[in-house]
């Protein structure tokens, strides 16, 4: 509904424009001085205010910043007797949309009411995006009571609120872009662009013009001049997600852009400026590939600025219930699957798994499950691989015991050398029957990439 609230202590004027103003559809609220318009502002939702200059108890101008105090999304509109130049730009200053002289300007009144009402609805819905966009990456919505991600939420919380270069660090699936967004939109930048690029989805000569964009003509096909990510996220984010896999070439630029934020678009001969803040994400031990000079040692050392690694879903047990109980709801109203529940010994399966593709296998496995279940969620539902899995035997461990320690080892040795046995068993210094063993023993499986 559209609805205008009139200010005027001039009865007969007062009615006259509420019954015009009626007639064009809007609702109507009135009032004679600024004590009952204030009291109207505070209970009724007003998207434009129609207000007299000159009032019994004070002055229109100086009662914009009381209106907008009381909502600050509605538009407002002077009206006066005597037009003085001087209250106009006052007028403005405080906040008013438009400043009218009654008689003279009668028939910009309805137009200038119309533009009001539909700023208001437009500005309540840009705030109603906003409050939907900041409630989804907000760190409340982070899913876990467990302490370990208790820990690392609050390591997040603070740098968001600094313009440091954060490196996001853990196994794949444990949620990093998750938390680049939450930190984007947790800190200054929020009302930015949040800018990602996947460095595992393209090759060097595609990275290089997705990152620093290109000049019409720089190659075949280049029929305009393309943005780059470094331009889109000026004043905001770019989240640089698998950093590890780009190509050192590239890294040098990369390294240059951080210290100076200026980089040269392919084909171009003149530096382009951008304030962006970065956060990176890697799921790789760029420590050790920059000591196997597999990664720019200084672009590590200027990456490892305030790192937070993430824990995997395996040291959060505690946790699985609470996501599978958000999954299981989200999958189940995308399938019109009502009152779906699930079984202790599906819980009990799902809290035994290691989980090597963590939060994100989790989800699959839920989101199969509930496709596959009418009724109560059971084992028999979960994917086969986690039917048939044996339970952790790291939940029975101590987390100072040999056993322990020697798989978490190999685990990492393994997703090191993604997954080639041989060079794990070359590395570990045993032999491949031996690791072999090992891998059955502890139940180990190689991280997906």
């Amino acid at each position: 509904m559209k609805t205008v609230l009139i200010i005027d202590d001039e009865d007969k004027l007062r009615s006259l424009l509420s019954r015009i103003i009626k007639a064009e559809g809007f609702e109507v609220l009135e009032a004679s001085d600024c004590k009952s318009g204030l009291r109207q502002m505070e209970n009724q939702d007003i998207d434009a205010v129609l207000c007299d200059v000159r009032l019994p108890d004070g002055n229109g101008v100086e009662m914009i910043g009381l209106l907008k105090a009381k909502n600050r999304l509605a538009e407002i509109v002077l009206l006066t007797a005597n037009g003085n130049i001087g209250d106009g730009v006052q007028a403005i200053k405080n906040g008013a949309m438009d400043y009218i002289v009654k008689g003279d300007d009668n028939d910009k009144i309805l137009p200038l009411l119309s533009r009001a009402v539909e700023k208001a609805h437009l500005e309540k819905k840009v705030r109603k995006l906003e409050a939907i966009v900041s409630t989804k990456f907000s760190f409340d919505s982070i899913i876990g009571e467990s302490q370990v991600l208790k820990d690392v939420i609050g390591l997040a919380k603070k740098v968001s609120q600094t313009d440091t270069v954060v490196l996001l660090t853990g196994e794949t699936g444990t949620g990093k872009e998750v938390f680049a967004q939450a930190i984007h939109h947790n800190g200054a930048r929020a009302a930015k662009n949040f800018v990602a690029l996947n460095c595992s989805a393209f090759g060097r000569e595609m990275m290089e013009s997705e990152l620093f964009g290109d000049k019409q003509g720089a190659f075949t096909g280049a029929f305009r001049d393309k943005k780059g990510l470094l331009e889109e996220a000026h004043n905001g984010t770019l989240f640089l997600d698998e950093i590890g896999e780009m190509p050192l070439e590239l890294q040098a630029k990369l390294l240059r852009v951080l210290e100076t934020h200026e980089f040269i678009k392919v084909g171009d001969t003149r530096p382009t400026k951008s304030n962006f803040r970065l956060i990176a994400a890697t799921n790789r031990d760029l420590k050790a590939e920059s000591e196997q000079k597999k990664f720019r040692a200084d672009l590590y050392f200027r990456l490892n600025v305030f790192q937070i690694l993430l824990p995997p879903l395996r040291e959060r047990v505690k946790d699985i219930a609470l996501l599978v109980n958000f999954f299981l709801n989200h999958f189940a109203e995308q399938t019109n699957k009502k009152n779906l529940g699930y079984s202790k010994d599906f819980l009990k399966r799902l809290e035994s798994y290691e989980w090597i593709g963590n939060i994100r296998e989790l989800k699959n496995a839920i989101e199969r499950a509930v496709i596959v279940s009418d009724q109560e969620l059971q084992p028999e539902s979960l994917p086969f691989n986690i039917q048939q899995s044996i339970p952790s035997k790291s939940h029975h461990l101590s987390a100072f015991s040999m056993a322990s320690i020697e798989k978490l080892h190999i685990q990492k040795v393994l997703n090191y050398c993604h997954g080639n046995k041989a060079e794990t068993a070359r590395l570990l210094e045993i032999g491949i029957a031996t690791l072999y063993r090992k891998i059955e023993e502890y139940g180990i499986q190689k991280q997906a990439h």
